[in-house]
């Protein structure tokens, strides 16, 4: 059935097929870079916070948007997807290309306007997404090597917010390693959860290639390195020590969860509410990391 829509309508429905959601999750990271380099607040330096916010939601967006625009004929045939495809709603290829191209621009103006650093890691993750998502080369089927490329964004990500503040240093580039093991783990989880649609497109994402369930438990082992690796950067002192507290608390809520999804099999609806539980605790820890900096 085709969807005809015009004017204001044709708008809305165009705005509507941009994730929001993954853009607020995926403001951690580079804001938390940023907060970490911060220092002193003024209001010149949160104006450029705010600034990177609307710079890296641009960037988000761009990068979804190229993922649902490559991948229309994958997620048309994915029974969890079919009915909230952009095609449904009425919005063709063509029109999400220009949305693309839009963000994009975007973007890469923000980041132009926080500096020459910012704009190079914003490139670097442009280009990144665009080895996943094309179908010219298409990382997104090369097992290990899609994990490599969340691992390498993640770090990249964190310096993002970083750099806006502070020249890149190893103390920024090692608590950017736990953003990075974070966004691997996060990113395992999804291929578990995509994997019975993925094989059926022939997709060849590790969750395929090695199995759901080795899958998940090299994600939850990922998860479990994160929560040590952010322990071990709070006794060096490199983070505030009140999150050896929160992870306390937090890492055997994720592990009882986690035990549960495995318990149930892992089917779609179980991996699901597993991520957006565990997203919840690591909002959670980044909240908790932005308290104890702002309170320094």
């Amino acid at each position: 059935m085709t969807i005809r829509l015009t004017g204001t309508r044709r708008c809305r429905a165009l705005l509507a097929c941009i994730r929001y959601d993954e853009i607020v999750v995926l403001q951690g990271a580079p804001v938390l870079g940023a907060v970490f380099a911060i220092g002193a607040l003024d209001t010149a330096r949160v104006g450029l916070l705010m600034l990177l916010v609307l710079a890296n939601a641009a960037l988000v967006a761009h990068v979804f948007l190229l993922n649902d625009w490559a991948g229309i004929e994958h997620d048309s045939r994915d029974p969890a997807r079919a009915s909230r495809v952009f095609l449904q709603r009425g919005i063709s290829r063509r029109e999400i290309g220009v949305l693309v191209l839009l963000t994009l621009v975007l973007s890469m103006a923000g980041l132009a306007w926080l500096g020459r650093t910012p704009l190079l890691l914003g490139l670097l993750l442009m280009m990144a997404s665009a080895l996943y998502s094309l179908p010219q080369v298409s990382v997104k089927g090369v097992p290990l090597a899609n994990s490599l490329l969340h691992f390498v964004t993640g770090v990249l990500h964190f310096l993002m917010g970083y750099a806006v503040y502070r020249e890149i240093d190893a103390g920024g580039a090692v608590i950017g390693l736990f953003f990075a093991v974070v966004f691997s783990a996060g990113h395992l989880t999804q291929e578990v959860r995509d994997a019975e649609a993925d094989a059926r497109n022939g997709i060849r994402t590790n969750a395929v290639c090695f199995g759901r369930r080795a899958c998940f438990l090299v994600a939850f082992g990922l998860f479990t390195l994160a929560n040590a690796l952010l322990v071990a950067l709070a006794l060096q002192g490199r983070v505030p020590d009140a999150l050896v507290a929160v992870v306390a608390l937090a890492y055997p809520v994720h592990a009882f969860w986690t035990w549960q999804a495995l318990r149930e099999g892992l089917p779609h609806v179980s991996v699901r509410r597993l991520q957006v539980r565990y997203r919840v605790l690591y909002a959670g820890i980044g909240l908790a990391m932005v308290t104890s900096l702002l309170l320094v």
